[in-house]
């Protein structure tokens, strides 16, 4: 069995894939058959050290994975051999079998293919409890997603317009921004030939937005929080670009508006049982049709240090994927 290993911090280039064994999963965990893992932004900055989390050395990397369960330990009764799931299990998703802790794991919709299931919990996981809990998006309001054609910026996009709302996409490219179109966006903004300010407030007539969904940070968070209208909600989800942006102060005095951080991970732990609503709806919207992840690009799991760059580059479009 194959398994990637972080054995020092560092580039992805240091990451190696080397051959192990796997004891029974101990009480309260399952064993899972790795079908496919989600490649995310938190696992390029977990190898290097940078994350908020950094994880005991070695380890193996990869946050998301959707696989089937081959075995579970004492005191397991919701999950039984056989049954497909998908999980959010912080590492040790970039290998061909893991042990993991139930509550990490849920069983995922007979009609979602592992492929997609592996780009679905924690993107959809993290914009949906951005939206739904910290945001308190309601129908009717007006949400701006910057970043709006990578994993949690296109999730938003379907969710937000699931939810009622009315989403303006901003992005870098042209093409980038068609697959926010085709996600369902109302409106589009490329921020790198427009004003992300002065474009916003065109588009809805001077107010200004009710909620911004910010993965990227850097200098336009600054822009986007001048285009919020009164009482809005900017939602602090990452930063993509590198940079951790400092915000004037008096900029949401003076809207009174509310930077809001988001951490999806810590609310899974705290508030499963809310967690496992949102999840309900999320895949009742899938099987609808509302929702329709993309993954773009599927790779073998000895080619992660090629997907870390692809994604880190910032060219990704939708999720990349490893498989088993």
């Amino acid at each position: 069995m194959r398994a990637v290993k972080c054995n020092q911090f560092g580039p992805a280039e240091s990451l190696v894939v080397e051959e192990f064994d796997l004891p029974p999963p101990g009480p309260g965990h399952a064993r899972v058959r790795v079908e496919a893992a989600g490649v995310n932004f938190p696992d390029t900055l977990m190898v290097q050290g940078k994350y908020q989390v950094k994880p005991d050395l070695p380890f193996v990397p990869g946050a998301e994975l959707a696989g089937i369960i081959e075995a579970v330990g004492d005191g397991v009764e919701d999950l039984q051999p056989g049954m497909p799931v998908i999980g959010m299990v912080g590492q040790g998703a970039f290998a061909d079998i893991a042990n993991v802790r139930t509550t990490r794991l849920m069983h995922r919709p007979d009609t979602m293919p592992a492929v997609t299931a592996a780009g679905f919990s924690m993107t959809y996981g993290t914009s949906m409890h951005a939206l739904k809990q910290r945001a308190h998006l309601k129908p009717g309001e007006t949400l701006l997603v910057l970043g709006a054609s990578g994993g949690v910026g296109l999730a938003a996009v379907e969710l937000g317009k699931a939810m009622g709302a009315t989403v303006i996409a901003a992005a870098s490219s042209a093409e980038k921004l068609k697959v926010a179109r085709k996600a369902g966006a109302d409106h589009l903004v490329n921020y790198s030939t427009e004003s992300l300010k002065d474009s916003v407030k065109e588009l809805t007539s001077g107010k200004g937005v009710d909620v911004v969904y910010d993965p990227v940070g850097g200098d336009l968070l600054e822009e986007a929080v001048r285009a919020t209208a009164w009482e809005g909600r900017v939602l602090i989800v990452g930063f993509a670009s590198g940079t951790i942006p400092k915000i004037p102060a008096n900029l949401m005095l003076l809207k009174g508006c509310s930077l809001v951080g988001v951490f999806f991970g810590t609310f899974r732990d705290r508030d499963p049982d809310a967690n496992r609503e949102n999840f309900a709806e999320m895949f009742r919207w899938y099987e609808e049709g509302k929702l329709k992840p993309l993954v773009s690009t599927t790779m073998d799991l000895a080619d992660v240090a090629e997907a870390f760059n692809i994604l880190t580059s910032r060219g990704a479009i939708g999720k990349i994927v490893l498989t088993t």
